[in-house]
């Protein structure tokens, strides 16, 4: 399952105002560490969607929105929760170590 790309002009209707906890991941085409989370994020989609949703978010299309969040380094993976970043995740991670970092959302 591939997951669904938000844009600087998706992010405040499909991230800020979910009603569910969103995980954003902020990449880039040119980051090879980026690609290494992106089957892991897949899964967890797959299994717990019902929970949280989890989208990407290309940093060189849409500078904007990391810019706004401060995004200095990528892989970034932020989660959202009634618009506001709860949570921040840097730098590609198994599984497991994700599934860990998203307990208290997935349970």
């Amino acid at each position: 399952m591939a997951l669904k790309s938000v844009t600087d002009d998706s992010f405040d209707e499909e991230v800020l105002k979910s009603g569910k906890p969103v995980l954003v991941d902020f990449w880039a085409g040119w980051c090879g560490l980026c690609r290494q989370p992106a089957p892991s994020l897949e899964a967890i989609a797959a299994e717990h969607g019902d929970k949280i949703e989890i989208v990407k978010l290309n940093i060189d299309e849409n500078p904007a929105t990391a810019a706004k969040y401060g995004v200095m380094s990528i892989p970034t993976m932020n989660i959202y929760q009634g618009g506001e970043v709860t949570k921040t995740i840097v730098g590609a991670k198994p599984k497991a170590a994700l599934e860990r970092d998203l307990a208290d959302i997935i349970g």
